[in-house]
């Protein structure tokens, strides 16, 4: 089985050499393919995983992992994501980890601030927070709070109602899901070991339509600290985006007008349904011949011939002698003894 995967791997070598060198996240089997990474980052094969931060730095450190392929949340139809990852945050020394939604320039602005967000940076980020921040104003040091354009949250949740410890050091995963229609947004955490949640932690409703509208933007997971002894560190990462039609949307931009775009899908259904119902009928109509031939030749075959059926008489050869009637005299004697002589 090994000889087999190192033979696929140097085939993809010589096929794509310049792909799989550059970008390590190909042969990743938990990562999506369009990653890279950037700041302390570091992709390691050993794993594999990234780790976010870079514990032999005696400075702050920060770390982006993000997906190269830009999106758009107006585009033109409305867009809503589903993604799933699996980290671990180290008992102290970093500030957690965050989902960050970004312009396409963010990347070569990361900071070392809180999460590598600079103040003034626009963005939209669900945070797995550690640190107890005054100026944030966080509750705790165990939350998943909802940012935008802010480390103040506009909705929390404790991590210690589901039992779990983000710093514990161990693996967790967790499921962020938006949906453009209904505009909410929902957070499930788990450990590892578990499957995903039915309840979501924590819920919140957002347009991000509204908020990014045609921009731009992209989607990463970033992680900050200091003195740590250990990283942060992503274990699997899969994000995917879909598209909402505009008449499946809960506000329409224009309700009175559909666009050429669905009127041509429309007219594409209509010609697809005629075709459908012309060959029923086509079918059905010769099968209605078919069967009224079938019948009318049956009828021709039994009228055409007449089978004549002559009475059967038996013939009787020799004398024939007439029925007569004879009459009988019957005597009987009273006397035993006439009667046993005679």
């Amino acid at each position: 089985m090994q000889c087999l995967i190192l033979l696929a791997l140097a085939l993809l070598l010589q096929l794509f050499p310049q792909s799989v060198t550059s970008n390590p996240f190909f042969i990743a089997p938990h990562f999506d393919p369009d990653l890279d990474v950037i700041g302390d980052a570091k992709f390691t094969s050993a794993g594999p995983f990234v780790t976010l931060t870079d514990p032999t730095k005696s400075s702050r450190t920060s770390g982006l992992l993000f997906r190269r392929s830009p999106f758009r949340f107006l585009a033109p139809n409305p867009t809503s994501f589903s993604t799933d990852f699996t980290f671990s945050i180290p008992p102290q020394g970093t500030d957690g980890i965050a989902l960050v939604i970004v312009p396409i320039d963010f990347p070569s602005r990361l900071s070392n601030a809180s999460f590598g967000l600079s103040q003034g940076t626009r963005f939209f980020g669900v945070e797995f927070d550690t640190m107890v921040n005054p100026d944030a104003r966080d509750e705790n040091n165990n939350h998943v709070g909802v940012d935008v354009c802010s480390l103040v949250s506009l909705k929390s949740c404790n991590l210690s109602s589901i039992n779990l410890v983000l710093n514990s050091g161990l693996k967790l995963r967790s499921w962020v899901d938006y949906d453009s229609t209904s505009k909410r947004l929902e957070v499930r955490v788990s450990g590892a070991w578990g499957g995903r949640p039915n309840d979501p932690l924590l819920a919140y409703e957002v347009d991000l339509g509204k908020m990014w509208k045609g921009e731009d933007v992209l989607m990463g997971l970033s992680s900050s600290g200091e003195n740590s002894a250990e990283a942060t560190s992503v274990y699997s990462w899969r994000v995917r985006t879909r598209n909402v039609p505009k008449w499946l949307h809960s506000q329409p931009v224009d309700p009175l007008k559909l666009s050429d775009e669905l009127k041509a899908e429309n007219n594409d259904g209509h010609q697809t349904v005629t075709l459908c119902f012309g060959l029923i009928f086509a079918l059905g109509f010769g099968a209605l011949l078919t069967v009224f031939g079938l019948l009318f030749r049956a009828v021709m075959l039994s009228g055409g011939k007449e089978t004549d059926v002559q009475p059967k008489c038996i013939v009787y050869h020799g004398e024939f002698t007439p029925f007569r009637y004879e009459k009988v005299n019957v005597v009987v004697d009273d006397n035993p003894v006439n009667a046993a002589k005679n």
